[in-house]
């Protein structure tokens, strides 16, 4: 079988190695200048930046190569992953396709395994057309630096190459590599090439968290093998496999184990607070890849393993996370309100979002698993697309600081209709990919139980406040004379954010294709884990007669 999946971890890694062996060349005479300060503002920390963006930039000649490499890369990867899915046979969604088991270190039982159903290709497809798009959007933002930013340009490719490698590793060590290895090219991306004097602090304190939580996880990996006898994911969830007998208070530490590490990536309250200060401290590129698709191994990393390995266990459960859900999407919202900070508004919106995703995995019921798996994907292009243009805004005036701004829609039309579609899309307008997710998500947890639809559905209103008022307050109003010569989105801007409106209007029309291939993943997993909770409550009522 053709090594679709090796040859999409490895075609980054090959870019990154040809830009880091690029020799170095000669800095411009005249540097593009960029400064970066943190001013108090409120309850947080507005960043203002001012660096040259716009055609006129100088880049070094490797800084300039290192570029074309990177895009060209990112597309030939994009290209090895769509041909893939093309292939991929989706009346056979539900198991696991485009398989590789490799001997890895045989002593301890570990493999290079890897393989994709219709959730983990559908996530791959995502991060495959998110990065492009990012190495576009951050053409010309690192031109003032001796190397023309190269080094952040690698560190895109070798994330890339980790984030293919974790949704596709069916070993569950080598999922442990790939979900602790994507840490040190975010970590150098925020505390290098970030913005503002705290990206140093934000970068340790996302280092800090998920390090902690890889740490909790390595510990049910351990546990896993033990009990388990082997890491590959097939056969530990297998009916008949050793797993499956594991004693039932076991199977709930080894659970809450690996749901630590997952809750802390997604991120839930209350382990959230890394989010909105790595946000703040990153390029908007940055952003887009750390919350539109790092943070989706979190919920990911719920469906395929706290769901699938220890069925058994999530009845003890569901009802504490379906809490915890509930609280992130209120506290989120309201948090997002209040801020002043364009950048950690869009992180606590994600706060409440991501509690849309892990309330409709832990409802168990095939509509609202379907509208979160869906939701993982429209919301890395809904809010991908705003950080995007969010940037773009800062790139211009400077700041970060919604009171900087006003009737920008007078002098940027385009980028103010730009920021309209993408903001209506945060708040799931109907028309727009995320409403049908989130729509699939009430509908699913309503059958489950009506109380947290209701409540959920306070999440839906804050959202339209915290977008439209900071729609408002930057788009509308009179303009102030700082920004009467703002530029209007260029051709290189449209060529990032214009594929994400486009998608994001198509999978709102019409999201069957992605359902068609999700679907079968998830009835797989909505059959495993009521079957498991029943034979569980079965054996210990035995067990209690006899």
């Amino acid at each position: 079988m053709f090594p679709w999946l090796t040859i999409a971890i490895a075609l980054p890694v090959v870019g990154a190695i040809l830009i880091w062996a690029l020799p170095r060349a000669e800095a411009p005479a005249e540097p593009a200048v960029a400064t970066a300060s943190a001013q108090a503002s409120g309850g947080g920390t507005a960043t203002r930046v001012r660096s040259t963006t716009g055609p006129g930039a100088g880049a070094s000649a490797d800084g300039r190569t290192a570029k074309r490499i990177a895009l060209g890369t990112s597309l030939a990867t994009l290209l090895v992953v769509a041909a893939m899915a093309l292939r991929f046979d989706t009346s056979q969604a539900g198991g696991l396709q485009f398989e590789q088991v490799v001997p890895w270190i045989p002593r301890f039982g570990v493999h290079y395994a890897v393989g994709v159903d219709g959730i983990a290709l559908v996530l791959i497809l995502m991060s495959a057309v998110l990065v492009p798009l990012v190495i576009v959007a951050a053409w010309n933002e690192h031109d003032d630096r001796e190397d023309g930013g190269r080094g952040y340009f690698a560190l895109i490719l070798v994330l890339e190459a980790m984030m293919v490698g974790v949704f596709a590793a069916t070993d569950v060590f080598l999922f442990y590599v790939f979900f602790e290895a994507m840490l040190i090219p975010v970590y150098f991306m925020i505390g290098r090439y970030g913005l503002g004097d705290a990206r140093a602090k934000a970068a340790v304190k996302f280092l800090l968290y998920s390090l902690a939580g890889g740490l909790v996880m390595l510990v049910a990996v351990i546990g896993v093998y033990v009990h388990g006898g082997t890491f590959l994911w097939s056969e530990l969830t297998d009916p008949g496999g050793a797993l499956a007998a594991i004693d039932p208070s076991t199977a709930r530490w080894l659970f809450l184990g690996f749901f630590i590490a997952f809750a802390i990536k997604a991120p839930m309250w209350p382990v959230h607070t890394w989010l909105p200060d790595a946000a703040q401290s990153s390029r908007p590129g940055t952003a887009v890849l750390l919350v539109g698709v790092l943070d989706k191994v979190g919920t990911y990393g719920m469906l395929r393993f706290c769901l699938e390995l220890f069925p058994s266990a999530v009845s003890w459960f569901v009802w504490p996370v379906v809490a915890l859900s509930l609280v992130s999407i209120v506290y989120g919202a309201i948090l997002a309100i209040g801020q002043s900070d364009m950048m950690r508004l869009i992180a606590y919106t994600s706060v409440s979002h991501f509690g849309f995703i892990t309330l409709g995995i832990f409802a168990l019921t095939p509509q609202a698993q379907s509208g979160a798996a869906l939701y993982m994907v429209n919301h890395g292009f809904a809010t991908g697309a705003l950080f995007l243009i969010v940037g773009f805004l800062i790139a211009r005036q400077g700041s970060a600081r919604i009171a900087d701004y006003g009737g920008v829609q007078k002098v940027a039309p385009r980028l103010a209709g730009v920021f309209l579609v993408v903001g209506l899309a945060g708040l799931a307008l109907p028309g727009l990919a995320p409403f049908v997710s989130e729509f699939l998500v009430f509908v699913g947890v309503y059958a489950f139980s009506p109380v947290p639809a209701v409540l959920a559905t306070a999440g839906v209103v804050l959202a339209a406040l915290y977008i439209l008022w900071m729609y408002q307050r930057t788009m509308n109003g009179p303009t102030p004379d700082k920004l009467t010569g703002m530029r209007d989105l260029s051709v290189r801007e449209m060529w990032a954010v214009g594929p994400l409106i486009a998608l994001i209007i198509a999978f709102g029309l019409y999201p069957q294709p992605l359902l068609n291939v999700i679907n079968p993943a998830v009835e797989r997993t909505v059959e495993i884990v009521p079957e498991a909770d029943v034979a569980a409550d079965g054996a210990s009522e035995e067990g209690e007669e006899e």
